[in-house]
């Protein structure tokens, strides 16, 4: 593949996946990534800054589904609704985009690197901060919107654990579902 062709960000994506997944995270390079991709080190670092961020693109689309959720929710919205509706929103915004197979991969070199352990806590931690600014904004308290906001992530992240799974066949959606009635269950 010639570097002009179009599609480099989604083949040194799954270039730099295949590799991580094969060699580890550290023993890969930029140029290894490049090379497998069929690009330049100079393209590739006209899409990611580094090596890391190839597995942390698409953030900000995943964070904006999230909170574009809580600003268009009606006004009158309870603090749970606006939970039940983020959550709905952004996990149903991952499972289209990519299904459990990327996130999974993705999720097991994470696991196995704790710069990058720390980098997705970074990314969950931020997340949580502007959800909570968002319900804030849409007129729950600052204690409320908090609380509400730390609820979509947990609930995320287990779920998300959950659909990553081998041998899980339920979507992401159906088990956020699952997950949020559970905490909603053992708050009552």
């Amino acid at each position: 593949m010639g570097r002009w062709e179009p599609g480099a960000p989604g083949r040194l994506q799954q270039a730099a996946i295949e590799l991580f997944a094969e060699r580890g995270f550290d023993a890969t390079t930029v140029a290894d990534i490049a090379d497998r991709a069929g690009v330049t080190e100079r393209t590739f670092f006209r899409h990611y800054a580094d090596k890391r961020e190839v597995l942390f693109a698409g953030e900000a689309q995943l964070q904006a589904a999230f909170v574009d959720a809580v600003v268009q929710a009606p006004a009158h919205s309870s603090a749970i609704e606006l939970v039940s509706t983020a959550l709905e929103t952004g996990c149903r915004a991952l499972q289209d985009a990519r299904g459990p197979e990327f996130p999974r991969i993705r999720s097991a070199i994470i696991a196995a690197n704790q710069a990058l352990q720390e980098r997705e806590l970074l990314k969950m931690s931020h997340l949580t901060g502007v959800l909570a600014e968002a319900m804030v904004a849409h007129g729950l308290g600052v204690l409320p919107a908090r609380l509400a906001a730390e609820l979509v992530v947990s609930v995320f992240i287990t779920s998300f654990g959950s659909w990553i799974e081998v041998g899980e066949t339920r979507d992401l959606v159906t088990i956020q579902r699952e997950t949020l009635e559970v905490f909603l269950t053992l708050a009552r």
